[in-house]
């Protein structure tokens, strides 16, 4: 099968998949169809929440269908959309039963530790139970993503050791990953490749000040003084 049929066949399915949630989501029947779908998106690194709710809901009636694997897939989906809520979402629908099983108190463990910006702990972690994360490609390039979302939310310049140890790389696949941001995402390097070289990195709202108060004076007179009745 070629490339371009292949990606037809995976549009094709996911577009009877949602189908099938917009037109029957409680519908037992669906359970395999949204199973496989499940498996698709861990093949083709694509994601939908919506059919994964779905899913859950549905083995919240047929608990004796539930498959763990999947759950465990779904979770682990769910942790790489950070910072979307959606491993709150999903969790949510998980019986506490099936929580208490260790695969799900290690991706709970996990997801707090993304949570609370303790990268260090989360990779450490995640180093001891290989055989849960690495079952879905792309988790590692998508936490180092939420990673490097939190720190830009953060700082102006940062430590490449502080980088290092948030995203999980060192030596010369560090630096790659440097010059990769720095030729394709406006990063600047200030000093040599050693520990004390810092990043900057490109100006937002929130690691640069001015920038929000610039947007907050943006704000129409008319929404400031709709507050002032409230506040009295």
């Amino acid at each position: 099968m070629g490339r371009e049929a292949q990606q037809q066949q995976q549009q094709q399915v996911s577009f009877t998949v949602e189908q099938l949630v917009a037109v029957n989501p409680y519908n037992p029947d669906i359970l395999p169809d949204l199973e496989n779908y499940v498996n698709e998106q861990v093949l083709s690194q694509t994601y939908s929440l919506d059919a994964n709710l779905c899913l859950l809901r549905l083995y919240q009636f047929e608990p004796e269908r539930m498959s763990t694997q999947i759950v465990a897939r779904i979770l682990i989906k769910a942790l790489m959309a950070m910072p979307a809520p959606d491993f709150s979402l999903c969790l949510f629908l998980i019986p506490e039963r099936v929580q208490m099983e260790d695969q799900f108190k290690t991706l709970i463990v996990l997801s707090h530790y993304l949570e609370t910006g303790r990268f260090r702990h989360f990779w450490d972690e995640a180093a001891k139970h290989r055989n849960i994360v690495e079952a879905v490609p792309g988790f590692e390039q998508a936490i180092q993503s939420f990673a490097i979302h939190v720190l830009s939310l953060t700082y102006q310049k940062i430590p490449r050791t502080v980088l290092a140890e948030a995203i999980n790389l060192k030596g010369l696949s560090l630096d790659k990953f440097l010059e990769h941001q720095k030729a394709n995402c406006g990063w600047i390097l200030e000093g040599d490749q050693s520990t004390s070289q810092l990043i900057v990195l490109p100006p937002n709202e929130f690691n640069h000040p001015e920038l929000k108060k610039n947007v907050a004076d943006s704000i129409p007179l008319e929404h400031i003084t709709r507050i002032f009745p409230i506040l009295g």
